[in-house]
């Protein structure tokens, strides 16, 4: 096991100044060759918790550079900039081992372990460089009053140079100066000095921007902070002075909800509260000054935050008693307010923890009980309350889903539906008074969540998966669809406020998650409940957004393809809602128009043969008017190639033949599928041979050519000509297309004869014969005597189709003769077919 001691978490500053985390690891120090220097390597830990980082993987790879300023903040801190704008940080869990590590960088960097930061060095002038250096130190004058101008002109000349910055931050810590001008700022304060205030506030504020965590500690102390913040007040740039003191200790007023025994926890909140006052407040916006001169003070709040969520979680006696008031009856709801409040800023505060931390933080929460004591909160009538019991939920939530559904789960075999966790979130959802329903969108997206089958576990005995979605299909989804069911009793919806529309789209969103990821469950309950037909009530819907919502729940639906489905929705004629809302948009492009082209188109292309028959039997008639989209005659299209396929089931199956043969190249496999096609005995033959019918079965070929023939043309039909028939206003009149086919075998020797046919195209636009007649979707028209080059290449039997051949002209000759042409030499032996 890895030394704990080198253990550290890996954080950078973000463009919005805010640490993130990088994942956890174990520094250590080596040389690199590739860096040509000793360098700090951090390595991931095989750690479950930290999903940032790959085993082994390096998290960081830093090269001490002797001119990068290095701090260390806090004993487990050091900090440093890499580049411009880019700034790094370890935290290690133990001070030992931070000890060590800066060791390493003092000893490269050739400085004393004792400093908490090392010399800091950029590019700079050849001469600026040598005043710097010849000078041993810098002199500050003395700290009177006469003399502060004096003393605000020094650390605005020393700002631009960080040397100069380094050794005026030096100069301050020696000298205890700090101090001593807050001592001074009494002074003028109570000799009404304004010209000395002003120049206070200039020096104060050059100060900050030294970036040195040494003053800051000495700045942000009990004694000082407040006379710190008092020099603030005095901005030059303003007539009035500001009155921050008079805020943080009248108006601000910290509240012990619980109190808090330990002197050093209450220090570090006091403390923490005002450094970020003055970092919000009291400080110039960054605009005025750069931003990255003041990443040490968003560490020093970073890190404190982190040691208060610590300090409180480690004092077990506190949170013992925070729970015990929040779920005791006889707590008054000012007090229950302040106690969820206070717990709410602790879980926000959490959230700056490092991941293991973060894990102890919410098991330490979860073992005091913290999802019964919603429970009770959530119950509450406070409006104020039942929202931040919201806020603090969503971070149990977002941190560990399974820890509420396996406690919602147990909570079920003691307690009646009404009042389980889950049900009081669902009910919020649909009660949130607000109109524009905030608090329910945040509620859905907290249930969306934990019926998410992604982020649930599996183990060797139990899924959970299965049992938390029977429990929730139970328990609660009669809960969640009871306004969408009490507003569609009728062939309307009977409430179309605003309020309510929004709520029931919200209901619908979730229910079309549940269709996409909880298969059966969802499944189940929909058509056990007739669950569809009661959202497509809401195709009549004022509000278009509520009208989109419910189509788009239909459409996830027939997206599955699943006959259950498809079952369900033509037995109880669903299509009519939609087919009516279609309707009664009319003409109109706009969205739902679109949306429901679209859920057509999609069973046409997907052939849905079901449906498509569904919808052609039904609702023709009604559609079939439409002729601005393809769409609806291609159903009628594609319906009626089905019943052709139902009324001629031997075309059906040369087409599947011929579809399995395409591309084959094993002869043996060849002659297995054409002797089931042909059903007929056949000569043995050698390899690439072509084998001959004997005269007695050529009665046969024109038989087979015929049934080809006709297989050809409902295919060009479907897959070349379909674009052409889908321009046309009527699905009757085609012409059939004229084919060639050529069929290849292979022989020694190089012998060929040709066999020309033609399809017999002259059928009448309406006749009972034609492809398209509405009359007889079944029927097929007689082809005449087929014509087929038979050749022998290659030893591969190939079906190729060719509708531009020159001999189409011959072809049309011969149709517009009506003759009927003899082959030039009689068939005696049958070719054998394949593609």
């Amino acid at each position: 096991m890895a030394d704990t001691r080198r253990r550290v978490k890996v954080y950078t500053l973000n463009e919005d100044r805010q640490w993130d985390d990088r994942g956890t690891g174990h520094v250590s120090s080596s040389y690199v060759e590739r860096l040509k220097g000793m360098s700090l390597l951090v390595r991931a830990e095989s750690d479950v918790q930290n999903k940032l980082a790959v085993l082994g993987s390096l998290l960081l790879e830093s090269k001490i550079n002797p001119n990068t300023a290095y701090q260390k903040q806090q004993d487990t801190l050091i900090v440093w900039s890499e580049a411009e704008n880019y700034d790094l940080a370890l935290s290690f869990q133990e001070k030992a081992g931070c000890d060590e590590i800066w060791e390493k960088i003092c000893q490269v960097q050739g400085k004393d372990p004792s400093v908490d930061i090392t010399q800091e060095l950029v590019e700079e002038s050849e001469e600026e460089r040598f005043d710097d250096m010849s000078s041993p130190g810098l002199e500050l004058p003395p700290c009177e009053l006469s003399r502060l101008e004096e003393l605000a002109e020094l650390v605005a000349a020393s700002l631009p140079s960080p040397l100069r910055r380094e050794k005026l931050a030096l100069a301050l810590e020696n000298e205890g100066y700090i101090k001593k001008l807050l001592e001074l700022f009494h002074v003028c304060e109570d000799l009404e000095n304004v010209e000395g205030l002003h120049h206070l506030y200039e020096i104060i504020k050059g100060i900050f921007l030294l970036n040195r965590t040494a003053l800051f500690e000495v700045m942000f102390s009990e004694e000082c902070i407040m006379d710190v913040i008092g020099c603030l007040e005095y901005d030059p740039t303003l007539s009035l002075p500001r009155k921050h003191r008079e805020f943080l200790t009248k108006t601000a007023k910290f509240k012990e909800v619980i109190p808090i025994s330990d002197p050093e926890l209450k220090q570090k909140i006091h403390q923490t509260y005002r450094v970020q006052y003055i970092q919000d407040m009291v400080l110039p916006t960054p605009s005025v000054f750069e931003e990255n001169m003041l990443s040490t003070l968003h560490s020093f709040i970073f890190f404190n935050k982190v040691e208060i969520v610590g300090m409180l979680q480690e004092d077990e006696k506190f949170l013992t008693e925070l729970f015990a008031q929040l779920t005791d009856d006889s707590t008054d709801d000012d007090k229950r307010q302040e106690l969820v409040n206070f717990l709410k800023e602790f879980c926000a505060f959490s959230q700056t923890l490092q991941p293991q931390n973060r894990d102890s933080f919410f098991k330490t929460l979860s073992n005091m009980g913290i999802l019964p004591a919603l429970e009770v909160i959530l119950g509450m009538d406070d409006v104020q309350v039942r929202s931040a019991a919201t806020d603090i939920f969503s971070y149990l939530v977002e941190y560990n889903p399974s820890m509420v559904r396996e406690f919602v789960m147990q909570e079920a075999q003691q307690n009646d539906d009404d009042i389980l966790l889950i049900n009081l979130i669902i009910e919020h959802m649909i009660c949130d008074p607000d109109p524009e329903l905030g608090g329910a969108v945040q509620l859905m997206g907290l249930l969306r969540t934990l019926v998410d089958p992604e982020n649930m576990l599996a183990t060797a005995n139990k899924t959970e998966k299965t049992e938390f979605l029977s429990f929730f299909y139970k328990h609660c989804m009669h809960v969640l669809t009871a306004p969408l069911l009490a507003n569609t009793t009728e062939e309307k919806p009977s409430k179309e406020d605003f309020q309510t529309a929004q709520l029931l789209a919200l209901i619908l969103e979730l229910l079309t998650f549940c269709v996409e990821h909880h298969t059966y469950h969802i499944k189940n309950y929909i058509i056990n409940k007739d669950i569809l037909r009661r959202v497509l009530v809401l195709m009549g819907s004022k509000h278009a957004f509520v009208a989109l919502c419910a189509l788009r729940f239909m459409r996830k639906i027939i997206g599955l393809k699943d006959e259950f489905y498809n079952r369900y929705i033509m037995k109880a004629f669903l299509f009519e809602a939609v087919v009516k809302a279609f309707l009664n948009n009319g003409s109109r492009y706009n969205l739902l128009n679109s949306a429901i082209i679209e859920m057509f188109e999609f069973i046409r292309v997907e052939d849905i043969k079901s449906l498509t028959a569904h919808v052609i039997e039904n609702y023709w008639k009604a559609l079939e008017d439409v002729d601005y989209v393809q769409t609806f005659k291609g159903l009628k299209l594609r319906y009626e190639q089905q019943r052709e396929r139902q009324d001629n089931p031997k075309l059906d199956s040369m087409r599947s033949i011929l579809r399995n043969n395409r591309y084959r190249r094993d002869a043996r496999t060849l002659e297995e599928e054409e002797e089931m096609w042909f059903n007929t005995e056949e000569d043995e033959m050698e390899d690439g041979e072509p084998v001959l019918l004997p005269p007695d079965k050529s009665k046969n070929d024109d038989e087979i050519m015929d049934h080809f023939g006709k297989f050809i043309e409902r295919k060009k039909l479907k897959d070349g000509d379909e674009k052409e028939v889908l321009t046309k206003s009527t699905l009757t009149g085609r012409q059939s297309p004229s084919f060639k086919l050529s069929f290849s075998s292979t022989s020694s020797g190089s012998s060929k004869s040709s066999l020309t046919s033609q399809s017999a195209s002259s059928n009448s636009p309406g006749s009972p014969g034609s492809p398209g007649s509405p009359g007889s979707p079944g029927s097929i028209a007689k082809s005449t005597p087929h014509t087929a080059a038979i050749t022998t290449k290659g030893g591969l039997i190939g079906l190729v189709d060719y509708p531009d051949d020159d001999d189409d002209e011959e072809e049309e000759e011969e149709e517009e003769d009506g003759e009927e042409k003899e082959p030039s030499a009689p068939l005696t032996k049958k070719s054998r077919l394949g593609s």
